[in-house]
C-alpha cells in the first residue's frame, strides 16, 4: 500500500483528495491545522489517514511531526503540497503588508520546506511530487498582486525541481486551477459569504473533487510518465482583456 501527505487537509481540495487516495487504496499522512476537521475526517474514511495538526508556517513543528511518524506511515510516495491561501483583494498600493507576508510563509516557504525535508525519501522510493498552483501565476488580475507572485512561484519551482530530480525517477507536477468553489475566498476576504456567493454564482466553477480526481488521475499514471504543468478552468471561466486607462478629456 502507497503513502501520500497530503498538506492543508481540512478544506476544500486537501480533503477531497484525502477522500480521493483512501478510496484508491491509498494510506494518507493529513496535515491541518484544525483539530476537528482532521478528526472528521479520520472518522469518515477510518485508520487510512493519518492526522497530523500542526501550522506548515512552523518549521519546529514539521521537524516533530515528520520525526514521530509510525512506521505505517513513514515512507512518503507522494507529497501533495495543497496548504496555501490568498488574503486581501486590494491593490497593492493599499495591500496589508502583513497579509502579503502570510501568503509567502505558507505558499512559498513551508511549501519549499516540506518539499526539502521529504525530498531523501521520495527519491529513495521514486515517488511523486504534485504542487498546487494557479491560473493566477500565469495571468495577473487586479488584486493578484503576491497571491499570482507566489503562485508563479510555485510553477517555476516545479519545473526547476523537475529538473534537479532528472535521473532519480521522482515525478513532478504543477497543477494550475482556475476558479474552484471552496472555502478559498471566504479565507481572502475575512469570512465575507456574500462575496464568496456572488463570486460562484451562476457560473458553474469546478469542484473540489474535480481537482482531487485530477490529483489521483496523476499518482496513478505509469512511472514513466510525468505531467509538468497542468492548467484547468471552468468552460465557464476563460481569460480578460488588457486594461487601458485614459485621460478623462478622452474617454
Amino acid at each position: 500500500m502507497k503513502t501520500a501527505l497530503v498538506t492543508g487537509a481540512t478544506a476544500g481540495i486537501g480533503a477531497a483528495t484525502v477522500r480521493a487516495l483512501v478510496g484508491a487504496g491509498w494510506r494518507v499522512v493529513a496535515t491541518g491545522r484544525r483539530a476537528d476537521r482532521l478528526d472528521a475526517l479520520v472518522a469518515e474514511c477510518g485508520d487510512a489517514v493519518l492526522p497530523l495538526v500542526f501550522d506548515v508556517r512552523d518549521a519546529a513543528a514539521l521537524d516533530h511531526a515528520f520525526a514521530t511518524l509510525p512506521a505505517d506511515f513513514a515512507g512518503i510516495d507522494l507529497l501533495v503540497n495543497n496548504a496555501g491561501l490568498a488574503m486581501g483583494t486590494a491593490p497593492a498600493q493599499r495591500s496589508d503588508l502583513a497579509q502579503w507576508r502570510t501568503m509567502i510563509d505558507t505558499n512559498i516557504t513551508a511549501l519549499v520546506d516540506i518539499t526539502h525535508r521529504l525530498l531523501p525519501g521520495l527519491i529513495e522510493r521514486k515517488g511523486a511530487i504534485v504542487n498546487l498552483g494557479s491560473v493566477a501565476g500565469s495571468y495577473p488580475y487586479a488584486g493578484g498582486n503576491v497571491y499570482g507572485g507566489t503562485k508563479a512561484f510555485v510553477a517555476q519551482f516545479s519545473l526547476n525541481l523537475r529538473t534537479d530530480l532528472h535521473g532519480t525517477g521522482v515525478r513532478v507536477t504543477a497543477i494550475e486551477p482556475g476558479m474552484v468553489e471552496t472555502e478559498f475566498t471566504l479565507v481572502r476576504t475575512g469570512g465575507d459569504q456574500a462575496a464568496s456567493d456572488k463570486l460562484y454564482a451562476g457560473a458553474t466553477p469546478m469542484t473540489a473533487e474535480d481537482i482531487a480526481a485530477t490529483i489521483l488521475w496523476i499518482a496513478s499514471l505509469p512511472p514513466h510518465l510525468n505531467i509538468n504543468r497542468l492548467e484547468l478552468m471552468p468552460v465557464s471561466q476563460s481569460f480578460a482583456g488588457f486594461q487601458v486607462a485614459r485621460d478623462s478629456a478622452e474617454a
